[in-house]
């Protein structure tokens, strides 16, 4: 098994396509083709997790932030983060982050916040924009059906809880080849009409070379017209936080206790009180204060979020209750979501890979103590 192999699994819960611009994700230190001895899961990559990994003989360390995420100009040891790189190479082990393409994911971090609250009726805070294409092709009338399930196996035509959606016109075709041409239908220097089937297909951005490769090798034609858009529609299963319904609405003081149990948060700051009851509720993990007005326009009567700054409360303008329960608090089950995702794999890959060589890591690295 192959890191190579782990990493094309962890991109089926996070795409990459999907992380953020300014972030630093996917194999950051190894060679993918190296054979995984053992997979060491964690939320940041410390000098103390790669001793863990060595000690556990786990040659992949799959962290959740990125240890590197700017530019390294020089690796003396000098630093925490030089010191990890340079011991992880020495030790020929390798780093993968997934950060914010697992905080844009529907199954991801904000997912994982809301199984500890119990939250139902799920949905994106804020969509990430471009996140879905159209294909418009056009094929033979005899050949569409065919081709159409083609694409569907390569991953087009999902939209929501449907498969299998798309919408066909029929009409003519024309076309004239060239000395150089060797056309299905016609000849060469002719103009040729052709009874073809005009086909629409949406998929999500990241399966964009899987779509055109399935529908090159499926088609009859020597030259393949297609155009690929790209749509505004709005993706509601990628994008940054989400917003759920509490089972039983509560108190605000009643809400705050149970967050701070759940979450298992030292303290919880939080902005003045409505004197309203708790029950749609919005959440972000790690630093949240740029969702603070969708927050706002989802209609959530409470915010959880990290690393709110003083004037940030002031935001809150008696709209909703906003809590900050910490970066690392927010964060923690991350690590957990990420072992039980590979543990259940795992099984895919035996022998090669056996379940008890996905590792939890039991280091905690919260970097902030509490007096």
């Amino acid at each position: 098994m192959k890191i190579s192999e782990i990493i094309s699994e962890l991109e089926v819960l996070a795409p990459r396509a999907y992380a953020e611009g300014f972030d630093n994700t996917g194999l950051l230190i190894g060679d993918a083709t190296t054979e995984v001895s053992g997979i060491l899961v964690t939320l940041d990559s410390l000098e103390s997790v790669v001793d863990e990994a060595i000690e556990t003989n786990c040659n992949l360390i799959v962290s959740f932030h990125p240890i590197v995420f700017s530019g390294l100009k020089k690796i003396t040891g000098k630093n925490y983060v030089e010191r990890v790189v340079l011991k992880a190479i020495k030790n020929d082990i390798a780093i993968y982050a997934i950060h914010t393409a697992l905080d844009n994911s529907f199954n991801g971090v904000n997912a994982g916040i809301c199984d500890r609250l119990k939250l139902t009726n799920r949905k994106i805070l804020i969509p990430q924009k471009g996140t879905i294409k159209k294909l418009i092709t056009y094929a033979p009338l005899s050949e569409a059906e065919a081709l159409r399930q083609v694409l569907f196996e390569a991953g087009a035509g999902s939209i929501g809880n449907y498969k299998e959606c798309s919408f066909s016109l029929e009409g003519t075709g024309t076309y004239k080849g060239n000395e150089d041409s060797n056309p299905v239908v016609g000849k060469k220097h002719e103009l040729t009409t052709a009874e073809e089937t005009q086909i629409n297909v949406t998929f999500p951005k990241h399966l964009e070379s899987a779509v055109i490769k399935a529908l090159h090798a499926s088609h009859s034609y020597e030259e393949v017209a297609y155009e690929v858009l790209n749509l505004e529609n709005t993706n509601q299963h990628i994008g940054m936080g989400m917003v759920g319904t509490l089972e039983t609405p509560m108190e605000e003081a009643a809400f705050l206790t149970f967050l701070k149990k759940q979450m298992n948060a030292q303290v919880v700051r939080h902005s003045k009180f409505r004197n309203k009851t708790i029950k749609t509720v919005a959440v972000l993990g790690g630093s949240g204060a740029f969702a603070i007005d969708a927050a706002k326009g989802s209609g959530a009567d409470v915010f959880i979020t990290a690393d709110l700054k003083y004037h940030d409360f002031y935001k809150a303008e008696n709209e909703l209750l906003m809590a900050d329960i910490g970066h690392y608090e927010s964060e923690q089950f991350t690590k957990e979501l990420l072992h039980t995702f590979l543990s259940k794999k795992s099984s895919n890959f035996a022998p090669a890979l056996p379940q008890g060589r996905v590792v939890l890591s039991k280091i905690n690295t919260n970097p902030i103590s509490y007096f």
